[in-house]
């Protein structure tokens, strides 16, 4: 079963190793999970764990969920996520922190990617346009999206403007390359999803 837990895109910044080497890294602030629900196939179909992680005045949630978090003595929570179930000794109540992550494993980060709003072909495909010269009435638009007789229609998916990002996206293959437990904060090589603050699931691959 894999490995997961829920945090926040910190920023992006330089990690240099011993031999001298630059890595781009994201850093990651994994804060401590608290098990909130334990899934059973048995009861929900499913094994899966969910999870409640940042702090939350009792006021600013809902009445079913600040009674269902106080019935079960933890703290109110402001997101809540479900992982794979990849301990079974964890109970409701238990506490996950970013020491279940070790240098050098291989995971795949899950976030929402930054939205550019309603946009053209150009910027969200890549397409190449017109000619941008004088007496030319074709320059950004998407051209041509459908034959005539056949097939007489425009297919599902076909490239057209509209919004661009926004979408759950999953970056496979990446490195944990530091862990700060103390501060609760994963340096990942390379790029995640999403802007500045972004809630992200850090997932250990197969």
């Amino acid at each position: 079963m894999k490995k997961a837990l829920f945090g926040k895109k910190i920023g992006m910044t330089q990690f240099i190793k011993e031999d001298g080497t630059v890595i781009p890294v994201t850093a990651c602030e994994l804060t401590p999970c608290v098990v909130v629900q334990k899934k059973t196939v048995e009861n929900d179909g499913y094994s899966a764990l969910k999870l409640g992680f940042v702090d939350q005045k009792e006021s600013r949630l809902t009445k079913p969920i600040a009674a269902d978090l106080k019935k079960k003595n933890i703290a109110p929570k402001r997101h809540f996520g479900e992982v794979e179930n990849f301990d079974d000794s964890l109970e409701v109540g238990s506490e996950i922190k970013c020491t279940i992550f070790q240098e050098n494993d291989t995971v795949e980060v899950t976030g929402i990617s930054k939205g550019h709003g309603f946009t053209g072909v150009i910027k969200r495909y890549g397409f190449g346009g017109g000619r941008i010269t004088h007496g030319s009435h074709f320059h950004r638009s998407p051209g041509s999206i459908g034959a005539h007789t056949y097939p007489a229609e425009v297919w599902k998916g076909k490239k057209m403007p509209g919004r661009h990002g926004n979408k759950t996206v999953t970056v496979k293959n990446l490195k944990i390359v530091k862990i700060l437990e103390d501060k609760n904060i994963v340096l990942i090589s390379g790029a995640i999803p999403g802007r500045k603050d972004t809630l992200i699931k850090v997932t250990i691959a197969n």
